[in-house]
């Protein structure tokens, strides 16, 4: 068994206010609270019992917030003073989210020292990048992030970069992806933004009214909640239509050599193998979250008191990722699945995508259709005939990357095939079938 948790040691506290935060308003979890950090008790008993709940050789530990570098350097170098301490002969990776707007010489040179993965949160250029992201005091963040992909590449940390698809930078989808790849991004990640709260004005105010919210609506599997969607989240089909964009560019020139978090995914499931992404996973309920104070919940998108499994100051990690709470949690994903979707084509590669999502009615009425549903069938009918072909280059020992070289015999020769000659790339369609199917 391998269990992911990703660990919230500094809670939902951050230097900055991004309007789309939806994580900014868990400090109503934890009225009272005066200090936001995990104490060196619960800390030790997070890094010993999450090394052993892993029954695998390596052990991954995942930091995030909030913005976990308010905590200081310090409080890293203790977690991996303690990761050596516990580790019992495993492997120990970590690897930290951040906005980036603290990171300094020091923080970089322990970055590398302990060979931290980071992932750099950068929404696109300049305009896409300020449009949401501000800090505190409502100013732009753009130049602090980008000064932090210098550092880091001047003190040779890895990192790659995650990037919140939205109302705005969904619809420059070729702009975003070679601004990322041009400022020396070569793992990224687009994290569709669908953010649900009850009715609420609209433009500024909904800004402004974000943090007087209850909460939003139930979001469990298959239960709809009296809601819309925030202005700033991504449209239903848009995301589609963004992750169809940056795959043309990509696979013409940029497969082996850059890595897209959602293609390598669907590389995988076409090739057989079980989704690597928990959100085209069949079931769910091996990704938990862990608080500043230890409190242990079912996801970091299911931070909820209906959703604690308990504290590590009183459960284990392991007994808590088994219990009865969270092994209906994850087979719910799969269980309540709506029946337009258990006969859908694209079942395979989707499985319902992220329960948080599914908030949406089927054309039959019934609830729990995914908002994305519309993204997702173009886009996995987009990229079928190129995935097809990756995968036949896998079983036959070759590289996917050899598929730049077919496009482009393929682009030389198209001008003179018609929709019904065989494809050019050598699928054994016909080509209105293969690639130059649209859509």
């Amino acid at each position: 068994m391998a269990v992911h948790v990703m660990t919230k040691p500094i809670g939902p506290i951050c230097n900055l206010d991004c309007a789309y935060c939806f994580y900014l308003d868990k400090t109503r979890l934890y009225p009272g609270t005066r200090r936001w950090a995990m104490d060196d008790d619960v800390l030790e008993r997070y890094v010993k019992q999450y090394i052993e709940a892993q029954e695998v050789p390596e052990v991954s530990f995942a930091w995030q917030g909030g913005e976990p570098t308010l905590l200081g350097v310090r409080f890293f170098r203790k977690a991996v003073e303690l990761q050596r301490k516990h580790a019992r002969g495993k492997r120990i990776t970590n690897a930290l989210q951040t906005n980036g707007t603290l990171l300094d010489e020091e923080w970089c040179r322990f970055l590398h020292e302990n060979e931290f993965l980071i992932g750099l949160s950068l929404d696109g250029p300049r305009d896409m990048h300020n449009a949401y992201r501000l800090d505190k005091r409502g100013r732009p963040t753009f130049d602090a992030v980008m000064r932090a992909a210098e550092l880091m590449t001047k003190h040779r940390v890895e990192f790659n970069t995650l990037t919140v698809v939205n109302r705005v930078n969904s619809h420059h989808p070729v702009e975003v992806y070679r601004f990322l790849r041009g400022m020396g991004s070569r793992f990224l990640q687009f994290i569709p933004l669908v953010e649900r709260a009850p009715e609420v004005s609209s433009g500024a105010d909904e800004g402004r009214a974000r943090h007087e919210l209850a909460g939003p609506p139930d979001t469990g599997p298959g239960k709809p909640g009296e809601a819309r969607v925030t202005s700033w989240s991504v449209e239903a089909a848009q995301f589609g239509k963004f992750l169809c964009g940056v795959y043309d560019e990509w696979i013409q020139r940029d497969v082996g050599r850059i890595f897209v978090q959602a293609f390598d995914t669907a590389l995988g499931i076409w090739a057989g193998y079980p989704a690597s992404l928990c959100v085209f996973a069949e079931t769910c309920g091996q990704s938990l979250a862990v608080e500043h104070n230890g409190d242990v919940y079912s996801c970091d998108h299911y931070v909820y008191p209906e959703h604690r499994l308990g504290n590590l100051r009183t459960d284990t990690i392991r007994a808590m990722v088994r219990s009865e709470q969270q092994t209906a949690f994850g087979a719910a994903k799969r269980d309540m699945l709506p029946k337009c979707c258990r006969e859908c084509r694209w079942l395979f590669a989707c499985r319902g995508e992220c329960p948080k999502h599914r908030c949406e009615y089927t054309p039959d009425g019934e609830p729990g259709l995914n908002y994305l549903c519309p993204s997702y069938k173009r886009f996995f009918g987009h990229i079928e005939p190129t995935m097809d072909i990756m995968v036949r280059l896998l079983r036959e020992e070759r590289a996917p990357a050899e598929i730049m070289q077919m496009l482009a015999r393929r682009r030389a020769a198209v001008r003179n095939v018609g929709r019904n000659d065989p494809c050019p790339c050598g699928s054994a369609r016909k080509y209105k079938q293969c690639c130059g199917k649209t859509g």
